[in-house]
């Protein structure tokens, strides 16, 4: 008997995404730009914003090579899709539909992402917890359509409680539910983060055609290796250093829960929480055109 719900809709392999990818050295974040093959549609998912912490300045470097790419070929933007919300990097989503349209989506578990962290950061009334800063909330099973393609959403929860699966044809974006065979899987102990959730999501995404191609949304290069990003469910089954094939869950959960023990915050989570529960907008201006991130005290 399987731990993991089934995948709701058949997979066919032979539609095949062409698919782009941005790194962002800074965050160590993989942006991708997804075409459908037989139209000129695409998605834009997990995009990054640039922020200078020390001088508080936000830049669109990032995300002005991403819009250059999809005005260069002519594309039409259909999606701009956050796997999750980021504790490591501010999302673009908004600066690049304002540039070029398209609808914002994540996953439906927004708000309860929403309601934790606008008690930890103390947003007021007028910060909304249901997730209307975003155009689409997706639930399990959910599809959705880039052109011709229809897209499949796959809720695997466990790094955070909104983590989504966004499936392609024969591709995977899998955020930050795995990284790598050899960086393994992606911390537990955020706020509604959970272990065990977590390997359960990883079978679940490992269930998954041997042949499908599983897309990360950060690499570090263990170990000095080059930068890389997209790997497939049989090489993450034979060689994940966490969730290979012979990794039971109570193994996983003991070293994943040991291994988060010794993590430091990212670096970024106090201004990534903030502006990516509101849909990746900035917090409101005061009486003076001026906007302000909180540092909450012994809260995170």
């Amino acid at each position: 008997m399987t731990n993991y719900a089934p995948i709701p809709h058949p997979i066919d392999l032979s539609v095949k995404s062409d698919v782009i990818a941005f790194f962002d050295a800074p965050t160590n974040t993989v942006t991708y730009v997804v075409r459908d093959p037989a139209s000129t549609s695409c998605a834009v998912i997990d995009s990054v914003m640039d922020f200078d912490y020390a001088a508080g300045r936000i830049t669109h470097t990032s995300a002005d090579a991403v819009i250059n790419f999809i005005q260069t070929h002519g594309l039409t933007l259909e999606w701009l899709i956050e796997t999750h919300v980021h504790a490591d990097h501010l999302s673009g989503a908004p600066y690049i539909q304002g540039k070029l349209g398209g609808k914002i989506g994540i996953g439906e578990n927004i708000t309860i992402v929403q309601d934790t962290f606008g008690k930890v950061f103390n947003e007021g009334t007028e910060f909304q917890r249901d997730g209307s800063q975003f155009d689409r909330l997706f639930k399990d099973g959910d599809t959705y359509i880039i052109g011709t393609m229809t897209v499949q959403v796959l809720h695997t929860p466990g790094h955070t409680p909104a983590c989504m699966t966004h499936v392609l044809g024969d591709a995977a974006f899998v955020g930050d539910t795995l990284f790598m065979p050899d960086g393994g899987s992606a911390r537990a102990d955020f706020p509604g983060g959970d272990a065990r959730t977590l390997y359960r999501s990883i079978r679940r995404v490992l269930s998954m055609p041997t042949g499908m191609r599983l897309f990360m949304c950060h690499d570090y290069g263990p170990n000095g290796r080059d930068i890389r990003w997209e790997t497939t469910v049989a090489e993450q089954n034979a060689h994940n250093i966490h969730v290979h094939d012979a990794v039971t869950e109570d193994q996983f959960v003991q070293v994943r829960e040991a291994r988060d023990a010794t993590l430091a915050m990212p670096k970024l989570i106090i201004p990534s929480l903030q502006i990516n529960m509101r849909g990746g907008d900035l917090p409101p201006a005061d009486q003076d055109g001026k906007r302000f991130l909180k540092v909450p005290i012994n809260s995170l």
